[in-house]
């Protein structure tokens, strides 16, 4: 485990933007959120002015492991919204997220193959073949571990090659630390395939790729869940933002970025 932690803290140190260092203005609400939230929470982030006086939103959207690391370190955040509940548990034991996290939304995975599929993968089973580029998340990522299990699921499954689970890990030539990072490579043929979250095959990506369910038995739920971080200068609104994810409207605006709603079962 240190030397996981190392290796996310290093990336989450380069990856750390320059508004993650300093102090905001004040009304200004600073939501750290995964990556796979950036449609969905850009829309919601106007939403809040209106409830709040005018308090502003600004994200800083990235990998769950580099997030949480940041706000370890001292990074300037209200609220911390992760793809997994790994992450949050990770600042919740270190007393950095106020209050009982709450799970917000769900999301599924799917496979993603570029309009050209230069591999030729037109069912899970291709993953297996000797040859095929993959993308993944790594290991530390959500979208990586979540990835990681399914796989393990498909392996089990009637009609699935033998060491299948074996084989589609071999072709793993990228691990990345978000999950858009993964739809980037594919959308842009450098892989030919990858495992993402529903939500991410947005209007803007969907022309370039094409897509292979995963069945529910093999399929993965993600929990999603939300706090307002500890020491937030900005109490108030920070709460206000998260009771907005919460409410019926703002669910509505999550299902409509291809999320499961909070109440969503296996």
């Amino acid at each position: 485990m240190m030397r996981l932690r190392q290796v996310v803290l290093l990336s989450a140190l380069l990856a750390s933007p320059a508004m993650a260092q300093g102090a905001a203005p004040a009304r200004v609400v600073t939501v750290f959120a995964a990556a796979s939230l950036t449609e969905a929470f850009r829309e919601l982030g106007p939403m809040l002015s209106g409830q709040e006086n005018g308090a502003a939103v600004r994200f800083n959207f990235a990998g769950s492991q580099q997030l949480a690391v940041q706000i370890e370190q001292g990074a300037r955040a209200d609220v911390f919204a992760a793809a997994d509940q790994r992450w949050m548990e990770y600042l919740r034991e270190r007393k950095l997220v106020d209050r009982e996290p709450r799970i917000f939304v769900h999301n599924r995975l799917v496979v993603i193959v570029p309009k050209s599929n230069p591999a030729r993968i037109r069912r899970l089973e291709d993953l297996a073949k000797r040859g095929v580029k993959l993308v993944v998340g790594a290991e530390a990522v959500p979208v990586g571990k979540y990835t990681r299990d399914a796989i393990q699921k498909l392996a089990g499954q009637a009609g699935f090659p033998p060491g299948y689970g074996d084989k589609v890990l071999a072709n793993v030539v990228s691990q990345e630390e978000n999950v858009k990072s993964v739809v980037a490579k594919v959308q842009l043929a450098e892989a030919d395939a990858g495992f993402v979250y529903r939500s991410d095959v947005t209007r803007q990506v969907a022309r370039y790729l094409d897509v292979l369910e995963i069945p529910n038995e093999s399929n993965v739920l993600a929990s999603y869940p939300i706090a307002v971080v500890a020491g937030s200068s900005n109490g108030k609104a920070a709460r206000a933002f998260v009771d907005l994810v919460l409410s019926q409207e703002g669910q509505k605006v999550l299902a409509a970025h291809g999320l499961l709603p909070a109440g969503a079962t296996p």
